[in-house]
């Protein structure tokens, strides 16, 4: 029983559940709920469920099957229960059919009117569609009746139209001569009977054994000769623009005659006015002194002014007749044989080799970007003809401009060689400066630090010119030449490195290079100078000046091999050294001189007995000071050895304690100076020699000078040092 009602309960359901599917939106749904059961499974549903005939919802419901089931399965509470569902399942249809009735009632009224309405329009259309059928029989017959009686008519007009246009083709071909004799006469339009003569000289040639056809023919061929000598009369004239040029060319090659003749002429007309164009150029070129006595004068008009010229004039018309050579000649017999590049090429050498010609010119610095601006027009016109002429010198083209950046490289070199030697002689010249009473010229540090900060400064303005050539608006600058050999061997070796190693050659040479006679030798300070900058280089410029240079112009990884920094550095310390060695030997014989001189001048077989320390020695003490002050204000203090008395000791306090302010240069490279070697190393050299030792003079001794006791020498401020003389040098009292 409990299955019967659970069987009843699936297959009425419950009447809430068809209640709340019939209050849903309007519109086609699909049927669920009682409505579902009502039209029973889908097509797909049925076919896959297996036949019940007891199944009410079923395709195979059996009412009998169903009855018979229920009333043997069911007691009477059930049934009466069964028949309640069934009951509130009919009015839940009847309530959904209302529910869709009313929803659809104005689209049933519509499809009703819409019905009537093609049942009466029908009507009328197909009676209206039988008149017309009826008459379009009838037009039908009356055409093919028409037809029938005009058919001979229609090929008769047929006939007489063909014979018209033949006369009228025959009529053409008559006045073919009267219009080539219009059309071609002097001043005429000649490219208009050219397009006539094209048109009927096909047919002429056709029927020329008709003897009208023929006489036709021979006229308008002697009206075409006379045309043609006309345009080679015009051909060999100058004044016409490659534009004229071209035009009467192509009018002679249509006119049948021989390109090979055609070609020569044309090359020969343009390349006279290219000659035309490169004599202008050659004109504002000064004339060439194979002498090279005379003066060059100053060229009339900068190189861009110059290379705008050559560029629209020569390689402009150059570029036209090489298009218009091959658009008329392409393909032709006898014109194809590598005239035009052959030709090309002869003229582009010549305008290459004025261009060099003004690049020489350029001797001055001038403005680097002006040239540069010069160089990129050049090339991009260049590229544009070997796009047309690939044969025309590409090679040769940037060979001119790597040589003209290398040129104007090389002139920055010596500029900056120049302006080193400027400043030397500036540093000599304030060096040797007399100074009025009671003021100070500047010192060694101030000087070092102008000469170092404007020649690196010079440097720096240097290669920011320089590297407008590899800027990346440049044409020629994605040349092989500039990505690798000129960064590396132009800028880097041929300017950096070679600027630093005349540097330091140069100042090598004020130590190794021998005085000519009556020259003035170095002041021993600009040794002492020069040797300080070449110990800065070597410390921190250089290292700083090739890694600006490659930041600037990067070397590429297979790019020739550079010079490494510490080659440079130990150079610049070479350099310094021998210059340091120098400066010790020429203040030495300094001393040594003076000391020579004062026992050479004096009898002293015939002199007193000494008594007190001659002048002379004072003189070497102050000298001996003023050089290891003058040490002091480039190098920095060492560690100066335990000195051997009392009064040494008081000496050398008053002596380095004056000399203690403005003693360390100050910094001017990137980063500080590194130390060099002390004071005492100079000073060790300039003892006087054992060699000299005299007794000392008995004359007078001056003011300033004690005796020569032991409680004068400990009391006396300018008392000797033992690291200024040796012990060979003192007084024997």
């Amino acid at each position: 029983m409990a299955e019967v009602e659970a069987a009843g309960s699936g297959a009425g359901g419950s009447p809430e559940a068809g209640t709340g599917t019939s209050s849903s939106g309007g519109g086609w749904r699909r049927p669920h709920g009682p409505l579902q059961r009502y039209y029973g499974p889908s097509a797909a549903e049925a076919a896959e469920a297996a036949p019940d005939p007891a199944d009410i919802n079923g395709p195979h419901f059996d009412p009998e099957v169903f009855l018979t089931k229920v009333r043997s399965e069911c007691p009477l509470g059930q049934l009466l229960a069964r028949e309640a569902a069934l009951g509130r399942e009919i009015r839940a249809l009847d309530s959904d059919m209302q529910t869709l009735l009313y929803e659809n009632y104005n689209k049933f009224i519509s499809a009703t009117d819409t019905i009537r309405k093609m049942k009466v329009d029908f009507r009328r259309m197909e009676a209206e569609m039988d008149d017309l059928a009826a008459n379009m029989a009838a037009i039908s017959t009356s055409s093919a009746r028409v037809s029938a009686a005009l058919q001979d008519r229609h090929r008769r007009g047929a006939q007489l139209a063909g014979v018209q246009a033949l006369l009228r083709k025959l009529q053409s071909l008559v006045e073919v001569p009267g219009r080539l004799r219009r059309w071609a006469a002097p001043g005429a339009e000649p490219a208009r009977a050219l397009r006539c003569y094209a048109r009927a000289r096909a047919v002429l040639r056709h029927y020329r054994h008709l003897p009208s056809f023929r006489a036709i023919e021979d006229e308008s061929h002697a009206i075409m000769a006379d045309l043609a000598q006309r345009l080679r009369a015009r051909l060999r004239d100058d004044t016409l623009d490659p534009k004229e040029l071209t035009e009467c060319v192509e009018m002679l090659l249509q006119l049948e005659e021989p390109p090979e003749e055609l070609c020569e002429e044309f090359l020969s007309h343009a390349g006279a006015r290219l000659e035309a164009e490169l004599a202008a150029l050659e004109a504002e070129l000064p004339a060439a002194d194979p002498s090279g006595t005379a003066a060059t004068p100053p060229p009339a008009s900068d190189i861009l002014d110059f290379v705008d010229r050559g560029s629209s004039a020569f390689v402009g018309n150059l570029c036209l007749l090489a298009a218009s050579y091959r658009s008329l000649f392409e393909g032709r017999p006898g014109a194809g044989d590598g005239r035009l590049e052959a030709f090309a090429a002869t003229l582009t050498t010549r305008y290459f080799e004025l261009l060099e010609r003004r690049l020489a010119l350029e001797r001055g610095l001038g403005d680097t970007s002006l040239l540069v601006r010069a160089l990129d027009r050049f090339h991009r016109r260049l590229r544009a003809l070997l796009e047309l002429l690939p044969a025309a010198g590409a090679e040769a083209g940037a060979a001119l401009v790597a040589r003209a950046a290398r040129e104007r490289v090389d002139r920055y070199l010596r500029a900056l060689q120049t302006f080193f030697l400027g400043c030397l002689g500036d540093v000599r010249q304030a060096l040797a400066a007399p100074r009025p009473p009671g003021k100070e010229g500047p010192g060694l540090p101030d000087l070092l630090a102008t000469l170092a900060s404007s020649v690196l400064g010079q440097l720096k303005a240097v290669l920011a010119y320089v590297q407008l050539f590899t800027a990346k608006d440049v044409a020629f600058a994605s040349l092989p030449y500039f990505k690798g050999e000129f960064c590396v061997e132009a800028v880097r070796e041929g300017l950096v490195v070679a600027f630093v190693r005349w540097l330091c050659r140069t100042a090598r040479g004020f130590a190794d290079g021998p005085a000519e006679r009556g020259a003035p030798a170095a002041p021993p300070a600009l040794l002492l100078l020069l040797a300080r900058l070449c110990l800065d280089y070597e410390a921190t410029t250089i290292s700083y000046i090739l890694t600006l240079t490659d930041e600037q112009f990067p070397p590429q990884d297979t790019g020739p091999a550079v010079t490494p920094g510490p080659a440079l550095c130990a150079e610049a310390r070479g350099a310094a050294q021998r210059l340091l060695d120098h400066y010790v030997q020429v203040q030495g014989a300094a001393v040594a001189q003076m000391l020579r001189k004062s026992v050479e001048t004096r009898d002293w077989l015939g002199t007193v007995e000494p008594r007190n320390v001659r002048a002379v020695m004072k003189r070497v003490v102050e000298d001996i000071t003023a050089i290891d002050v003058q040490v002091g204000q480039l190098f920095e203090e060492g560690v100066r050895r335990a000195q051997s008395s009392d009064s040494s000791r008081r000496a050398f306090s008053v002596y380095s304690s004056s000399r203690a302010p403005g003693r360390y240069a100050p910094s001017y490279t990137p980063s500080a100076c590194a130390p060099g070697p002390t004071s005492p190393g100079f000073l060790k050299y300039l003892t006087v020699p054992v060699s000299l030792t005299v007794p000392l003079s008995p004359s007078p001794a001056p003011p300033w000078t004690p005796t020569c006791s032991a409680t004068s020498r400990s009391s006396s401020p300018n008392a000797l040092t033992s690291s200024a003389l040796s012990s060979s040098t003192r007084c024997r009292c």
